[in-house]
């Protein structure tokens, strides 16, 4: 018994401090990709400039009032439609071949990608990489990459 009481207050714990960190972002505010439109042709290496209205730019680790970092979801399912992305939202956005951080505060990406069709969304994250809520995020974009 004494286990399942621990265990319940470890819980309650934990989702009280998720909800107590949550980063808001405005309203307004838009993340987009500037110079790479849906169905576009490209040769690698692939330049991605990332715009941001309503929000201004901090490096990750820097807790500042309505800014965030920039990170790219590659050819993976959008944002609030993959398998793993209740984890992202609660823990933030991992680090791997689907998930690019960009937590110098950059705001422009050259990326090697090989032949074919790749996706693109842009996700803003907050101090500890969380996407706002609510979620700044892009459309996702297809671009296809020839040799």
């Amino acid at each position: 018994m004494h286990r399942f009481i621990f265990g319940a207050a470890i819980a309650l714990a934990s989702a009280t401090f998720a909800q107590a960190n949550e980063t808001p972002a405005p309203a307004d505010a838009a993340v987009y990709v500037v110079n790479l439109e849906n169905g576009t042709t490209v040769q690698s290496p692939v330049t991605v400039i990332f715009g941001l209205a309503g929000m201004g730019v901090a490096p990750a680790g820097v807790e500042k009032e309505s800014t965030g970092h920039h990170h790219i979801l590659l050819n993976r399912a959008p944002f609030g439609e993959g398998t793993d992305d209740a984890e992202l939202i609660a823990n933030g956005i991992p680090s791997d071949e689907n998930h690019l951080h960009f937590g110098g505060g950059q705001t422009q990406a050259s990326l090697d990608l090989p032949a074919g069709t790749h996706t693109i969304q842009l996700v803003l994250g907050d101090h500890f990489h969380v996407p706002h809520n609510p979620p700044v995020v892009s459309e996702v974009i297809t671009i296809t990459v020839t040799e």
